[in-house]
């Protein structure tokens, strides 16, 4: 948090304090007071002229935070320099203003905190509420600052009392106003038993570590911390306090007198040194500049103030000013983690009531299919009885429909043995008419076999025809080749002698095959013109197979005389058995 932000929720009060009618509104002569008090305790120039001519109009009336805000934004905060001014000093002006009107103590003297006490406890309300108006304090913040409390007076604080406290106010869960939480603490309902002075004083060292920064002091009674000197190197007993950036020593806890102090820095380490000079617990704070030596009363204080010097180093290379500002941001980020997760696990939850919920739909929506279902089942089976009675009904009429076609049947088979005869006497004809045809056709098939021998033979003659021609041109080729060797290899007559021989065996052996040729070709002669007798055999057996059919084609009659008539199953033979006579000829 800035110093901003400090001041305007301290100046917040004192601006509440002042609208006594509750109505987000401040007469003009009363923030002229309160400007005049706080330039003077923020120790910034007064400019009455800018005050007159800021609130100078004609609206005599109130005026509202927002219209105040720009001149406080302007003409003052603008100005603040931090450390310039006493920031208790501030925050006791707006405690002054706020604290007549809200903070209301027991009359009778029993309050558990002091009016200064309570005045700390405002401000350290003031830094650990949260950054949104108006100011609450979380629980979780409540709840720290009361065991940093009961941690200083060695109390342990009963947190289940404190939850049942909380939920016992009408806002306590979302957070605690400063008035709530003054009267939570003079109930002394957490500080039972406990002494006003025990009190103060735990509030007053929460006060220092918390808003002064005091990360470690000197605590009676083990006394002071010995200091070794620079100049005459004796020790002296001095009272230290530690703040995140300097280490500060005064005579004595007062704090009245200061004698020194150690600027930490970065660049600033604690090492511990080993018992010297008659001096134990010894421990040492080095800067660039110069080293502390330091003696402690026992091991443990003297663990306690290397521990805090080093988070006062630590912090400074971090770059951070305040320890507890650090620790609020943290502990801030935790519970913005925690309310997320929250919002996740009940937006889970949400979702999974809407799928419960969906998931009911859909088993009501499957409870209407069933029946739905069911009445579909109940109109099938109807409609399976109607069909039912519709077959039967179907079925009786067959039955009917089948008598009358066995009769019918009966009187046709008298006819069918009429036919029957009839038929017989056809049957006969037509295997005397498909044995004269499986005759024709053998004699067609002979004829058709002798034209393929006939073909075969003419391929065969033409083909040995062809190897004649070719062994005639292989001959021509080696004699040319022989004529040419002789002419081209005189001087080689040795050695082409028996390669002319072999051509001559091999022009002997071709003359050979061509006479084998020869033989072939007067065999195959021979064989066409036996095929040629075949074939003139099977056209005389044709035209005598057609004078017979030409007889048997007369249709068979009951016994009187029909003329004859050409055609019948074997008309269409005629032509094409002449066209065959022709072609033979």
């Amino acid at each position: 948090m800035d110093l901003r932000a400090e001041l305007l929720k301290s100046i917040w009060y004192a601006f509440t304090a002042l609208d006594v009618e509750k109505s987000g509104k401040v007469s003009k002569s009363q923030l002229k007071v309160l400007s005049h008090n706080l330039y003077t305790v923020l120790c910034i120039p007064h400019d009455p002229v800018a005050l007159e001519e800021h609130f100078r109009d004609d609206d005599d009336g109130p005026v509202s935070s927002q219209g105040y805000m720009p001149y406080l934004n302007k003409y003052i905060l603008d100005k603040v320099e931090e450390g310039a001014f006493v920031k208790e000093n501030f925050d006791e002006l707006c405690w002054t203003l706020t604290a007549k009107k809200n903070y209301k103590p027991d009359r009778n003297g029993n309050s558990v905190v002091s009016h200064q006490d309570a005045f700390k406890l405002w401000c350290l309300f003031n830094f650990l509420s949260e950054d949104k108006y108006p100011l609450v304090m979380v629980p979780d913040e409540v709840e720290y600052l009361l065991k940093k409390i009961c941690t200083a007076m060695n109390v342990e604080l009963n947190s289940c009392e404190l939850d049942d406290y909380l939920s016992q106010e009408p806002q306590g869960q979302r957070g605690l106003t400063v008035w709530q939480f003054l009267d939570m603490v003079n109930s002394g309902r957490f500080l039972r038993g406990i002494e006003q002075e025990a009190i103060s004083m735990a509030v007053e060292e929460v006060y220092q570590e918390v808003i002064e920064d005091v990360l470690k002091q000197a605590r009676s009674p083990h006394g002071y911390l010995w200091k070794k000197g620079q100049l005459r190197r004796n020790w002296s007993e001095r009272w230290f306090m530690l703040k995140p950036s300097v280490l500060s020593y005064y005579m004595s806890e007062e704090r009245k007198e200061k004698k020194g102090s150690i600027a930490l820095d970065k660049h600033c380490c604690v090492e511990v040194l080993p018992d010297r000079d008659g001096k134990r617990c010894m421990f040492c704070v080095k800067t660039l500049s110069r080293t502390y030596e330091m003696s402690a009363s026992d091991t443990r204080q003297r663990q306690e103030w290397t521990l805090a010097i080093q988070t006062a180093i630590r912090l400074q290379a971090e770059g951070k000013k305040s320890l507890h500002k650090d620790l609020k941001q943290k502990r801030r980020e935790q519970r913005e983690q925690r309310e997320q997760r929250k919002a996740a696990k009940e937006e889970e939850t949400q979702r999974l009531k809407q799928l419960q919920e969906e998931k009911e739909r859909k088993l009501q929506e499957l409870e209407l299919l069933k029946e739905a279902q069911r009445q579909a089942e109940i109109l099938l089976q109807e409609e399976e009885q109607r069909r039912r009675q519709q077959h039967e009904e179907m079925q009786r009429t067959l039955e009917i429909q089948l008598r009358e076609a066995e009769q019918a049947r009966a009187s046709m088979q008298a006819e069918m043995v009429l036919k029957e005869a009839e038929a017989e006497r056809q049957r006969k004809r037509i295997v005397e008419l498909e044995d004269m045809q499986e005759r024709l056709q053998e004699a067609l098939q002979q004829e058709v076999k002798a034209r393929q021998d006939e073909e075969a033979v003419r391929y065969a003659q033409a083909r040995l025809l062809a190897e004649e021609e070719e062994k005639l041109k292989q001959l021509m080729q080696l004699k040319e080749e022989q004529e040419e060797y002789i002419i081209k290899t005189q001087r080689e007559k040795q050695v082409l002698k028996q390669e002319m021989e072999n051509k001559n065996r091999c022009l002997e052996e071709a003359q050979k095959q061509l006479e084998e040729v020869r033989v072939n070709r007067q065999r195959v002669d021979q064989d066409v013109m036996a095929a040629q007798r075949k074939l003139r055999q099977a056209s005389t057996n044709v035209k005598h197979w057609n004078i017979q059919m030409n007889r048997l084609m007369h249709p068979i009659g009951p016994g009187d005389k029909r003329t004859n008539v050409s055609g019948g199953v074997f008309a269409g033979y005629q032509p094409l058995l002449s066209r065959r006579d022709s072609s033979l000829k």
